[in-house]
């Protein structure tokens, strides 16, 4: 399994012949490496409705015929632009062909603004994703504030996670070294920073600042094998 970081909060997994695409912010995203209509993908997973999370979801999904799997309002939504999807809510878990998606809580908002009618639409609870797939366990945060019971997904021993780091709209570096510690994951990458100048951070130093877990900076287009 080849993972990939694509800028902001954008994650691909290839995996057994398919490709899973994590809130495809491409379009406006000045970081990623990806060209909205080049990207291909079997399945969509989406921690929230803010437009810089579902980015180009509707015309990825269209254009591939790819499953988009989301809280079930957001996918209620979806589903009304001509997208297929998979409902899911917070706690919830299901096996897909490609392997098991779990919805774990994330504490942010979750809407969609249309700006052409200057119209906020509600999305559901935003959530963070926990995905095992071929025997390895990876953890998405979303966008979340840091919460006592992210305590309770060491369980799961993940094997990578992907955690926020960009404060303002999220946790900050030193909540994001906290949520680490109590994650415990193998290896965790930061996200969801310097593409827009209010979260601008220095990975590198959030890195530096973890202790007793390893932390990789992942530059748009980089990836690993899992």
């Amino acid at each position: 399994m080849y993972v990939s970081y694509h800028g902001h909060s954008v994650v691909k997994i290839e995996t057994g012949g398919k490709t899973l695409l994590i809130d495809p912010f491409i379009t406006g995203n000045q970081l990623t490496d990806l060209k909205a209509d080049d990207v291909k993908a079997d399945v969509i997973l989406l921690t929230h409705g803010h437009n810089d999370h579902v980015g180009d979801t509707i015309d990825i999904a269209k254009r591939n015929d790819a499953l988009v799997i989301a809280i079930a309002e957001l996918a209620t939504y979806l589903s009304w632009k001509g997208v297929r999807v998979h409902p899911m809510s917070i706690g919830g878990s299901y096996t897909f062909d490609f392997g098991t998606v779990k919805l774990t809580q994330a504490f942010h908002g979750s809407s969609y603004t249309e700006e052409e009618n200057q119209q906020i639409i509600y999305t559901g609870m935003p959530a963070g994703l926990l995905l095992t797939i071929d025997g390895k366990t990876i953890y998405h945060a979303g966008d979340t504030a840091l919460y006592s019971d992210m305590k309770l997904l060491s369980k799961y021993n993940p094997d990578l996670a992907f955690l926020p780091i960009g404060d303002n709209f999220t946790m900050g570096p030193e909540d994001a070294v906290t949520a680490a510690e109590w994650i415990n994951p193998k290896l965790v990458v930061p996200i969801h920073y310097n593409t827009f100048p209010v979260i601008k951070q220095d990975p590198s130093q959030f890195i530096a600042s973890l202790s007793g877990i390893k932390g990789k900076v992942l530059k748009s287009g980089e990836g690993i094998e899992l």
